[in-house]
């Protein structure tokens, strides 16, 4: 398995998580809470991107806190 990547992209206000490789992606699918699924060839989900992810742009500074809970059973 791939290192999973986490990118805050500040100008298009969009936050990345990818599970697997971004090259792979072959399908994306919008759900209706501004989420896109990043699928590979066979269907299976590589990556979740979040729209609009920081919703009061004075908190879109250089630094911001971020809530994250990192689960590893």
């Amino acid at each position: 398995m791939e290192k999973t990547r986490i990118i805050f992209n500040k100008k298009g206000n969009t936050l990345d998580i990818w599970l697997d490789d971004p090259k792979k992606e072959s399908i994306s699918e919008e759900t209706d809470s501004e989420v896109i699924l990043k699928k590979d060839k066979k269907g299976r989900i590589i990556g979740i991107e979040k729209l609009n992810f920081v919703h009061d742009k004075a908190h879109s500074k250089e630094s911001a806190e971020m809530p994250l809970e990192l689960v590893v059973e």
